[in-house]
């Protein structure tokens, strides 16, 4: 499963070097032209953006949403003319013509080895799925011939049903689910709603938001819905997915990439590069110590990572245990100053690079308050859901730096859910825009 988030980015950089193979062997005159060569590129990654192409879903087959494909082929080649049109070259029609129809044959045949590739693979056991189902009713046989087919990667592990049954796949009753899916590492669960009561639903809700699980619900009428809720269809059952947020989309995850990539590069060359002399000087006149200050935080999935900041503390003993809080004295007079204007946050950029972090997005927590946290504060771990950020909608909300009672961390969790469930890119320039504007006229809870 580890490979699995580089399936996609593969396929299009697959898809590119095909184009681009091709392209020249039956133009070679237009690959002397560089803007021609970007054009093209720009043609292909664009028409994808905007049909959002390269979500495929786990039960994608090679037949299933042909018609995606060939309506991102058509918006490709529209786009294509267009670079003639725009670069003023020479275009013979019928040349071109058959040029498209040769290369559509050619990801056309990509397309069938792709998925035959991908379903090897699910054969031998990679980018598999922890499957479990929560009722028992006349859809249970349906989802479990979707279960069954082995090239979908699910691996179902049987269901729980207040009823005792003789059934092999008889896992228990519905209380005893929860020990079941943490020590079996499930990933997601199939909730049949009508065999529940809304108390069990409810508290199936909050389980799976707590411990980062997916939860999928074959509905009744128990009207039981969120604002990132959506349907898809298991044959003809509609599973409704509580936590699908518009991050997962195929924009917003490679759009948001290439941002973090671009922004960070800038802070790094154009800021930090005269930043990290300046500081270390300054710091070394004033106190002991190392320049950065890292820390284990949880990031995207609850994945450890070490966070960067400017050190702003002298070097002791509670800095993994315990925030700074107002007048803690702690924090050294240069301390004072980054914290006063987020400076010494700027070092996480290096972790955006990295990809470990995102320009926004939660704010990532210490080992030791996620923890605690996980087990006081409703649905929490749903922050977990995306990459944390250096600045997020809490934070310009009035919920940064130091959680002295409990209704911060509540607050500040139900803004990280609200980013989660109604992104947008225009919500993430107006998260920097406020967190530049906080940072310039200062912030009562920067200290």
């Amino acid at each position: 499963m580890k490979w699995s988030p580089f399936i996609m980015p593969f396929s299009l950089l697959a898809h590119l070097v095909i184009i681009n193979v091709f392209l020249h062997l039956l133009n070679p005159e237009f690959y002397s032209n560089i803007l021609a060569i970007i054009g093209f590129n720009l043609a292909w990654i664009l028409s994808a953006l905007c049909l959002n192409f390269y979500v495929v879903e786990r039960k994608e087959r090679f037949r299933t949403k042909f018609n995606k494909f060939l309506r991102h082929y058509l918006l490709f080649c529209l786009a294509y003319f267009s670079v003639f049109a725009f670069l003023k070259l020479e275009l013979v029609i019928e040349y071109q013509v058959f040029t498209l129809v040769f290369l559509l044959l050619i990801l056309t045949f990509y397309r069938w080895f792709f998925f035959s590739v991908r379903r090897l693979y699910r054969l031998e056991g990679g980018n598999y799925q922890n499957v479990v189902i929560v009722g028992n009713d006349k859809n249970m046989g349906i989802i479990r011939k979707v279960f069954d087919e082995p090239d979908f990667g699910y691996r179902y592990k049987g269901f729980f049903h207040n009823k005792s049954s003789d059934n092999k796949d008889y896992l228990g009753n519905v209380e005893s689910c929860y020990d079941f899916i943490l020590k079996n590492n499930i990933d997601e669960i199939y909730c049949i709603v009508s065999q529940l009561s809304n108390e069990q639903l409810n508290r199936l809700i909050s389980f799976a938001d707590n411990n980062l699980k997916h939860l999928k619900l074959i509905p009744d009428n128990k009207e039981i819905f969120t604002r990132s809720m959506n349907v898809e269809l298991f044959g003809t059952v509609p599973v409704l997915n509580l936590r699908k947020s518009p991050l997962e989309k195929n924009y917003a995850k490679y759009g948001k990439r290439i941002f973090d990539v671009l922004f960070s590069i800038f802070v790094i060359v154009f800021i930090l590069s005269w930043l990290i002399p300046l500081v270390f000087i300054l710091m070394k006149i004033e106190s002991k110590g190392p320049l950065f200050f890292k820390q284990l935080r949880h990031g995207y999935n609850k994945k450890p990572f070490w966070c960067y900041k400017f050190r702003s503390m002298a070097v002791n003993k509670l800095a993994n245990e315990r925030m700074c809080s107002r007048n803690d004295p702690r924090v050294t007079k240069l301390g004072r100053i980054l914290r006063k204007t987020s400076i010494d946050e700027l070092p996480q950029f290096i972790n955006v690079l990295k990809g470990e972090m995102s320009v926004v997005g939660p704010r990532p927590h210490m080992e030791t308050h996620t923890l605690e946290y996980a087990g006081t504060v409703d649905k929490y771990l749903v922050r977990h859901f995306t990459k944390p950020g250096i600045t997020g909608l809490a934070q310009i909300k009035g919920y940064r730096g130091e959680i002295s009672c409990k209704s911060d961390i509540i607050n500040r969790t139900r803004f990280d859910i609200f980013y989660l469930e109604k992104w947008t890119p225009l919500m993430d320039f107006k998260i920097i825009y406020q967190t530049i504007y906080n940072a310039v006229l200062g912030d009562e809870k920067a200290f």
